[in-house]
């Protein structure tokens, strides 16, 4: 049966072979005739959002006036940028998403101060070859701060983690960092669905890339991991605050698409006694905020493409970015950083490619959108 709502990845492989089909019985004269009507069509409907000047500063993390530098636990507040889901292929196989991460390294290096570290938000790769990989660290290896690295789907499920283990690590870790506990969670593993139906390594990346198929189990934690997190947590006083990384939201948005993560009550309840707790997560390649109880949840943008929003699900307090410009390949993607701040709490800011960034308050979410509520969007998201 067909599915109700395809992912981007999965349409955009079916309309690729449509449009080379097309194109193979296509002169020049009818070439320029569909593109000049593709384009005044999408005017026509208002789909091109206005753009603003480009940033050369992503955010300023000013220490809070009369708080001092000594932060809840002793320490000053911090801030830390980030580069998510950059889906790279090999440069000769595909220059754009390697123009992308590109750019967000200027970014990041760009900074002045430079943030405590850079956090890299999984989908290093697109499907998990040696080659994408080893492409994605040379690149991050240009960065000036301290770069910390988190797994995704695209980067896993080729080899089931080999080559990463070998380049970055251990996918699950923990850290302490100006008197924030940060964990780094593996929150992608799935359900064996490959032995049985005796799939090829590629095979099984590739079910995998797709996300909206019903072959494949739902994202989660897994009972290892929660056992892990509970051992890391156990020494960690519940006043201290907590910034949980994790590639898929730790909480269920859209089922379909895999956005989701199977345990994660299971986690959240892990979580539940400490008194400030935020998770930041990549995968959705969009502006997404969410609060649960104690735990407040930012989604990060991408470098490679913009999801569109769910059409069910999404969390309430999220604020949708305008919807993105088919003809500008930046638009809608981005990086960005988050501030620590001396209560504990976090603040993000994305940094939009061609457009204005958006900055979302901790409290906003804490308060369930009664303070600090950023401007709504000019254009409904698709």
């Amino acid at each position: 049966m067909a599915a109700r709502y395809k992912s981007v990845e999965t349409k955009c492989y079916e309309n690729r072979d449509r449009v080379m089909n097309a194109l193979r019985n296509c002169d020049r004269r009818t070439f320029l005739k569909l593109s000049a009507a593709t384009a005044g069509a999408v005017l026509a409907k208002g789909l091109i959002p206005p753009h603003s000047f480009q940033l050369v500063e992503v955010a300023n993390a000013a220490i809070e006036k009369g708080s001092g530098s000594v932060g809840a636990q002793g320490a000053a507040p911090f801030r830390f940028a980030y580069i998510s889901d950059s889906h790279l292929y090999e440069r000769k196989l595909n220059q754009r998403f390697v123009r992308a991460i590109l750019k967000a390294v200027d970014d990041v290096n760009a900074l002045d101060p430079q943030p405590d570290f850079v956090f890299f938000g999984g989908d290093l790769a697109q499907l998990g070859t040696a080659g994408q990989l080893e492409l994605g660290r040379q690149i991050l290896g240009n960065v000036k701060a301290p770069v910390k690295m988190m797994v995704g789907e695209h980067d896993w499920f080729l080899d089931m983690g080999e080559k990463w283990r070998e380049l970055f690590g251990p996918p699950t870790y923990s850290f302490d960092w100006k008197g924030v506990h940060c964990v780094v969670l593996m929150s992608v593993n799935e359900k064996d669905f490959w032995t049985e139906r005796k799939m090829s390594p590629i095979e099984r990346m590739q079910t995998v890339a797709g996300l909206d198929n019903g072959v494949q189990s739902r994202f989660e934690v897994g009972e290892e991991q929660r056992a892990w997190l509970k051992d890391d947590l156990a020494r960690v006083p519940t006043t201290t605050p907590i910034v949980v990384f994790s590639h898929s939201p730790l909480y269920k948005y859209y089922r379909p698409w895999n956005f989701w993560t199977e345990d994660a009550e299971e986690v959240q309840a892990i979580l539940q006694p400490y008194s400030k707790v935020t998770v930041i997560h990549g995968h959705t390649h969009q502006m997404l905020q969410n609060q649960i109880g104690n735990i407040s949840f930012y989604g990060m943008l991408s470098t490679a493409w913009p999801w569109p929003y769910a059409p069910e699900g999404l969390p309430p307090l999220t604020i949708q970015m305008n919807r993105a410009d088919p003809f500008d390949q930046f638009d809608a993607c981005g990086n960005g950083a988050f501030t620590a701040r001396t209560d504990g709490l976090v603040d993000s800011i994305y940094n939009l490619w061609d457009r204005n960034p958006v900055t979302i308050k901790a409290d906003y979410l804490v308060s369930g959108g009664k303070t600090d509520q950023p401007p709504t969007p000019q254009f409904a998201s698709y």
